[in-house]
């Protein structure tokens, strides 16, 4: 017998888009697990701490923000032996993650490294969180919505942004410059709309022809459209 792991997801940031399902849970969890960088804090913790059984034992799982993986692989067996060790003893354990566990979320690389039974608990993505704040739709009737992480190549994001009616650029950081000289290229960067930490208090909401502060946070989105409706064409 093992206790029960639910991954969580928090939202994009405003804690009231926490699911009810998910605070229902989280108000009597025994363990509460979640992920902290030096860079960030603990975002996904942040989002919940309002909805958290107060005498949860509290788990951090600090995690390197690095471009080389082996620190963080190292930090998922480590993160993962502690939720283990939890559940082996029969206690259920919540992993919180921002957005949704499993859209890019990094509850993803535990569900490989736990010997315990798992429920996911979906969460509002950032996807959706960003569409909300700038009031336009992603897609619409036969478009097609790409979404495409900021560090993939100059190639293979040209390529994909050619065929997309619509996009969504994900994980921007220092990758901002270069992706916005892509959109010119492509015809992207008309109407496209730069969003920081959608739905959370520092929400701050740019058209990227304006976009000229130099932070780069990694908390970014950019939406924007070559297609045929009406806000592809602003």
């Amino acid at each position: 017998m093992t206790g029960t792991m639910y991954l969580i997801g928090t939202g994009p940031g405003d804690p009231e888009l926490l699911t009810l399902r998910a605070a229902r849970l989280l108000a009597t969890m025994p363990a509460i697990a979640y992920p902290t960088t030096e860079q960030a804090g603990a975002m996904a913790f942040d989002i919940a701490r309002a909805y958290l059984n107060p005498s949860a034992q509290l788990l951090p799982i600090c995690l390197p923000m690095r471009r080389d993986r082996a620190p963080g692989k190292a930090a998922y067996d480590q993160g993962a032996s502690v939720i283990q060790t939890q559940l082996d003893a029969e206690r259920d354990v919540a992993y919180l993650c921002e957005g949704d566990p499993l859209f890019y979320g990094s509850a993803m690389y535990l569900l490989e490294r736990i010997n315990a039974p798992v429920v996911v608990v979906p969460g509002i993505t950032s996807l959706t969180a960003a569409a909300a704040a700038i009031v336009r739709p992603l897609a619409a009737r036969n478009e097609t919505l790409k979404i495409l992480p900021a560090p993939l190549r100059d190639e293979r994001l040209k390529a994909e942004l050619n065929s997309a009616p619509a996009a969504a650029i994900i994980k921007l950081g220092r990758h901002f410059d270069r992706i916005r000289a892509l959109l010119e290229q492509t015809g992207h960067a008309r109407n496209a709309v730069v969003i920081e930490y959608a739905s959370g208090q520092n929400q701050r909401i740019t058209k990227l022809a304006d976009f000229a502060h130099d932070a780069r946070p990694y908390f970014s989105i950019i939406l924007c459209s070559a297609g045929e409706e009406a806000w592809a064409k602003t």
